[in-house]
């Protein structure tokens, strides 16, 4: 029987796999350390499904802009990873993101709300980087709600 290994290391690839991903919510999100994209996202990699359900971001670059985004309007964001399965180079993650709407990134006035977003991630790696990454989630509908918030929130325009 043949089981993927890494050279010389002794490490089965899907545990260095599941590692590699549970580093990158750790570091990416939850210490918000941008040189982390750099360090484990493949220089073609390829995002899918954030922040819109049709987004695809290529490369570090267009993710790291996101990122900005993203923490922007949620700087306290913390993700927390419940259930990995890993298979050859494929690593799939359901998480919880925990955040308040503090930043005005959005496109309208923070709400101060806290919310949460449910979501699943489906990461390839390769050469211990993630190559791609499809990601499920309802983040334009938790925007849509903040949206409506923080617009009924506003005073309505005086009568001249």
């Amino acid at each position: 029987m043949f089981f993927a290994m890494l050279p010389r290391t002794g490490v089965n690839m899907s545990t260095a796999n599941r590692e590699l991903v549970h580093r990158w919510f750790e570091e990416v999100w939850n210490k918000q350390r941008e040189d982390a994209i750099d360090e484990m996202f493949a220089a073609d990699g390829k995002s899918y499904g954030f922040p819109e359900r049709n987004s695809v971001l290529i490369g570090p670059d267009k993710f790291r802009e996101v990122h900005r985004s993203f923490l922007s309007a949620f700087p306290d964001v913390h993700v927390t990873v419940h259930e990995t399965i890993c298979e050859n180079d494929r690593v799939a993650v359901t998480w919880v993101a925990t955040m308040t709407h503090l930043g005005d990134s959005l496109g309208f006035t923070p709400t101060l709300q806290k919310v949460s977003l449910d979501g699943c991630s489906v990461l390839s790696v390769r050469n211990g980087h993630i190559q791609d990454g499809r990601n499920y989630m309802e983040l334009e509908g938790l925007v849509h709600h903040l949206k409506t918030i923080a617009t009924s929130a506003e005073p309505a325009p005086t009568a001249a």
